[in-house]
């Protein structure tokens, strides 16, 4: 609905730009963007920052090398988080984590208001692609914003599908971690992960002629 938010590093170094609050993502054009600096001060377009601002302001401060965050609620990944079981590679969405569980921030389920708060999520981000945030949602970071996207789709479909998974019987089959780290370098090469994203764009494009 209107409670996601991705955001871009601004390339002038002010900031990030980010979706104005209360839009959906099929509704934000370039009136409904703000930039918004790093001491979470709107620069440029209307109304307050959104106040989960944070999230994207301290992960791409902590993280020089990233150009984009992402921040969802997604069903799977937030009912997934709630088992407080590890995420295995069943799949090759999984795999994105070489094998490793997702990262868990569990300093807090309720909104990330706060530097303080955002620090600590990016903390607990560290250097991979996505985290899982119990009882909210997940965060994910790219140095693309195809990357960031596409890592934020990727875990919430991995968590889909362990889901189901689980709901026939106790897990046996997944890979190793060996297998899993060989997985991620061939199905989540760069191409691939523009080749998702490029999908994605040309979906998204067809619905809004629709």
């Amino acid at each position: 609905m209107v409670w996601g938010h991705a955001a871009v590093r601004d390339p002038d170094g002010r900031g990030i730009w980010i979706k104005a609050p209360g839009w959906g993502f099929e509704e934000i054009d370039e009136g409904r963007t703000q930039l918004v600096s790093f001491d979470a001060e709107v620069l440029e377009g209307a109304g307050k920052p959104h106040k989960e601002c944070h999230i994207h302001l301290e992960i791409l401060r902590a993280r020089p090398d990233l150009n984009a965050t992402v921040h969802t609620h997604g069903r799977s990944a937030v009912a997934f988080a709630a088992l407080g079981t590890p995420l295995l590679p069943i799949s090759h969405d999984a795999t994105i984590f070489e094998g490793e569980d997702a990262p868990r921030f569990t300093l807090t389920g309720g909104l990330i208001t706060t530097p303080e708060l955002g620090r600590a999520l990016a903390e607990t981000l560290g250097g991979a692609p996505a985290a899982l945030m119990p009882k909210h949602g997940l965060v994910a970071a790219g140095t693309s914003v195809q990357a960031a996207v596409m890592h934020a789709v990727l875990l919430d479909r991995a968590c889909q599908t362990q889901l189901a998974a689980m709901a026939a019987g106790p897990i046996q089959v997944y890979s190793g971690a060996d297998e899993a780290a060989a997985k991620r370098a061939e199905c989540w090469a760069d191409s691939q992960i523009d080749a998702g994203w490029t999908y994605l764009d040309r979906k998204a494009q067809a619905e809004r002629k629709v």
